[in-house]
Parts: C-alpha cells; sequence; structure tokens
C-alpha cells in the first residue's frame, strides 16, 4: 500500500465518523488553553480540567496570573505533576504576555515559544486549536499512533514525526488531524496493549498487518 493512499482512507475515516472533533481541555480563550496545555504535561486532560475550574476563577486572565504568588499558584495545581516547575512557569509566561505581547497571547509558534513552559508541542496546540493553523503538536499519543499505522516512517523524535505528517496532511485537516491521533491513541491505540479488535483502521495499519503475519 502506498503511504498516500493509507494517509487517504485513515483521514476519510475520522473525517466522515469525528468531523467535529476537538481538545478535551477546557478553555474560553486563548490564555486558558496555554494555561490547560502547561498543566498538561505527563497530566491527564481530565486532571488538569479540574485543576483548572479552580484555577481560572481565581486567575481569570493574565494580569490576574501576573500578581500572584508562585505559592498561591502551587497551592492550586499540587495535584498535578511536576507543580513546582510549572508554577513557576505559569508566573513566567504571564509576565512574559504582559511585557512583550501586552497581555495578548502571540499566534505564530515562534512568538509562542518565547513563553516560559511552552514548547514546540504546547505552542503547535495553541497555535492550532485557537488560531486554526495548519501545524501538528506530536504528543506521545501522536508519536506512537502514527508510527503504528504507517503514516510516519523511521521517526526517532517527534520533530521528524512531525515533519512527515504535516507533508502529507491536507493543511486545512492538519489541526483536526492532531485531535483524531490523540484520541485515537488514548481511548484505542493504547501503549501498552492496542485494542486492535476494536480499531476501525485496521485494514490500512502497518502494526495490524505485522501482527497477522
Amino acid at each position: 500500500m502506498k503511504i498516500e493512499e493509507r494517509y487517504k482512507n485513515i483521514l476519510d475515516y475520522f473525517q466522515e465518523h469525528q468531523p467535529d472533533v476537538k481538545t478535551e481541555l477546557h478553555y474560553v480563550d486563548p490564555y486558558q488553553l496555554v494555561v490547560a496545555t502547561i498543566l498538561s504535561a505527563q497530566c491527564t486532560d481530565k486532571r488538569v480540567n479540574i485543576i483548572t475550574k479552580e484555577f481560572f476563577k481565581q486567575f481569570p486572565d493574565v494580569t490576574a496570573l501576573a500578581a500572584a504568588s508562585q505559592e498561591q499558584v502551587f497551592e492550586l495545581i499540587k495535584s498535578c505533576s511536576y507543580p513546582n516547575n510549572k508554577a513557576k512557569n505559569l508566573l513566567g509566561m504571564a509576565h512574559k504576555l504582559l511585557s512583550d505581547f501586552n497581555g495578548i497571547v502571540p499566534e505564530s509558534v515562534d512568538d509562542l515559544q518565547t513563553l516560559p513552559g511552552v514548547g514546540r508541542k504546547t505552542a503547535n496546540v495553541v497555535a492550532s486549536v485557537v488560531f486554526d493553523k495548519p501545524v501538528m503538536a506530536v504528543d506521545t499519543h501522536v508519536f506512537r499512533v502514527s508510527a503504528r499505522l504507517g503514516l510516519t516512517v523511521n521517526a526517532n523524535n517527534p520533530l521528524q514525526a512531525e515533519m512527515q505528517l504535516v507533508k502529507h496532511i491536507p493543511q486545512k485537516k492538519i489541526p483536526l488531524a492532531h485531535h483524531w491521533l490523540i484520541l485515537h491513541g488514548r481511548y484505542i491505540c493504547l501503549a501498552r496493549k492496542p485494542k486492535c479488535d476494536e480499531c476501525p483502521l485496521t485494514a490500512w495499519c502497518k502494526y495490524y498487518a505485522a501482527q497477522k503475519r
């Protein structure tokens, strides 16, 4: 099977069955998504949504967050992973937004990556989800699923996987494809034991084909 055919069949399936897919993180504006995405590193979206419900009551905007102490932020996020580091990054992010961007979350991936706590993956999430940019955030789910399906070949790191994915996925579908692959990895193509018997993509999956040999 040619890789173009693999991409087309898989993307067509997702487009038909999950046309309105979106992030499972709760947010109402770019600031809130930046906060939620920083918190989501090595932490489940479910846990992040529990944390941010109270967090956004106390710090509804970047100005409120910038006025907080690290101890105040830590107390609200201590149930997530690496709370000390994330508290420091959240405050740094708020101060950077105010000092360099007039309190407005920038649209470009390069500008987003200047914010403390915002790496390439986080920047791509914000750029694609909020600003509909044709960029692909590659987390552990996307990296694993794209390799198993055969959408990426010999990708040794997230950046290599990202480059291959954006090369083959039509630009307008890239923001959607990010969510399709994440959710497929979260609920079907599990890391330790993928649910191949429940998977609708087996006809085009390299991993499944290899298991059947």
